[in-house]
């Protein structure tokens, strides 16, 4: 017989009760910082709380009745974990969400039957196109929709008052000192300021606010102007959400993207935590924070989602090259818009023995136009999609034949010396420039490759 104790009845009664890890390798001064594995939850982050919490109080309100549409705006976890728990309960989800958002948490949310609506994410609220107020009008379009409104909602910050403040305080013995949170709709703030101004109000909380976001200004003047932009997706926002309570906030940091990558890359290999990009800001604040003291503290912070939802962004070392977080090492040529080297095995390109099959295959699984064909370190051909689908029409059984047969061989090479415009050139003629220094092949020079050269290096003409 089953020891019903130890059998949940559902994934939902999963949520919350996450573990709680010390950062022991970490410069923390004279603390001692901890951080709630938030990451845990089935959705994979914290959100998965207010999820449950906000469609639970909808129900019992009779808001949200059978059969009923939710409709939110988010910036990806809110939406997994309303899709969790929406499939759970049987109720259809629709989502709006910022366009910077990453890819896999979208894919995430249409796998679990999820509606997702992408809009704009350079544009503020009062515009049509921003992600709440699109929600909000969409919702007034739909017969038996709930708008759910994190950020108005006051069952947000009552999840975390009830759950996520109660496992702080019994994991640490009640010997908490601060807590570091990020502001995105700010119901960890609120909720957990509500819950220690009971137990123990001098708790202070410090926020953790991307560059860009005008949460720090407030906390430090009490006022704010526009807000800029940032990479960091879930937290930082260009107004202050109506649910905010900063009664006990002592301390805000401005946390830059890069501080934020880094920090997520540094507990990853040094701690195991494999943590999301607010979870970087969030941390790197806290060791701000630890740093500064005078006295030992018990300092929190919370992995807030789980960094296998930014595999192709944060952790994936070309979009930190494409967007400026990393670069190689500079050349002061056309080398240093190559973004994709052959000497560092980053080049996907073909022997002239392939088969055309593998070239297919090779297009397909990373989704390129353009394969170069190399001979030990030099470039004798390049095929394109114009090529294989050349060969499939007019060669019987083309997969079986060899990359040469229809590779093309009147290739337009570069020196590293040659113009930045000599490169233009050559793209705006539907030619693809190849680098190659001293009969070595460096490596190509697509369109998208010069964009990110000239928007990083604010070079707009020669």
């Amino acid at each position: 017989m089953l020891n019903n104790s130890f059998v949940n009845n559902n994934i939902l009664e999963t949520i919350g009760n996450t573990p709680m890890v010390e950062l022991r390798k970490q410069d923390t001064g004279l603390c001692r910082l901890f951080v709630k594995l938030e990451n845990q939850n089935p959705g994979g982050s914290i959100k998965d709380r207010i999820a449950i919490s906000m469609i639970n109080d909808a129900e019992l309100s009779g808001k949200l009745k059978p059969g009923g549409v939710i409709i939110e705006a988010t910036a990806g976890n809110t939406g997994i974990g309303l899709a969790l728990v929406a499939r759970i309960k049987g109720y259809k989800v629709i989502l709006v969400i910022p366009d910077k958002m990453s890819q896999e948490k979208i894919n995430l949310l249409r796998t679990m039957g999820a509606e997702v609506i992408l809009t704009r994410s350079d544009v503020n609220k009062g515009h049509p196109e921003y992600y709440q107020d699109m929600a909000g009008r969409i919702a007034g379009e739909i017969p038996n929709a709930f708008y759910i409104n994190q950020f108005g909602n006051p069952a947000n910050p009552l999840a975390h008052e009830t759950t996520t403040g109660p496992e702080i305080f019994k994991q640490l013995d009640g010997n908490v000192d601060a807590v570091v949170c990020g502001i995105g709709s700010s119901g960890t703030l609120t909720g957990l300021t509500h819950y220690f101004q009971k137990v123990k109000p001098d708790v202070e909380m410090v926020v953790a606010d991307p560059q860009g976001s005008v949460i720090k200004d407030f906390v430090t003047n009490g006022a704010f102007s526009g807000a800029g932009s940032w990479f960091v997706e879930g937290i930082g926002e260009d107004f202050i959400p109506p649910i905010a309570d900063f009664s006990l906030t002592k301390k805000a940091y401005t946390i830059s993207d890069e501080e934020s990558f880094i920090m997520a890359h540094k507990v990853l290999r040094e701690e195991g935590i494999l943590a999301g990009s607010s979870s970087g800001t969030l941390i790197a604040a806290a060791l701000k924070y630890c740093k500064e003291q005078l006295q030992p503290k018990n300092v929190v912070t919370f992995v807030c989602d789980s960094g296998n939802k930014y595999l192709t962004k944060m952790f994936n070392e070309f979009w930190l090259r494409d967007n400026g977080f990393s670069k190689h090492i500079q050349n002061g040529n056309l080398k240093d818009i190559v973004t994709r080297r052959f000497s560092d095995s980053e080049v996907i390109c073909l022997k002239p023995d392939d088969l055309i099959k593998n070239a297919y295959q090779k297009m397909k699984l990373y989704d390129i136009s353009q394969l170069p064909v190399i001979h030990g370190t030099s470039v004798v051909g390049i095929i394109d999609e114009s090529d294989l689908l050349e060969a499939l029409v007019s060669k019987p059984d083309p997969f079986c034949s060899q990359v040469k047969n229809i590779m093309a061989t009147n290739l337009v090479t570069l020196s590293p010396n040659d113009k930045i415009s000599d490169v233009r050139d050559i793209l705006s003629s539907g030619m693809v420039p190849i680098i190659v220094d001293k009969g070595r092949f460096i490596g190509l020079i697509t369109k998208i490759d010069l964009i990110n050269y000239l928007n990083k290096n604010k070079i707009f003409q020669e």
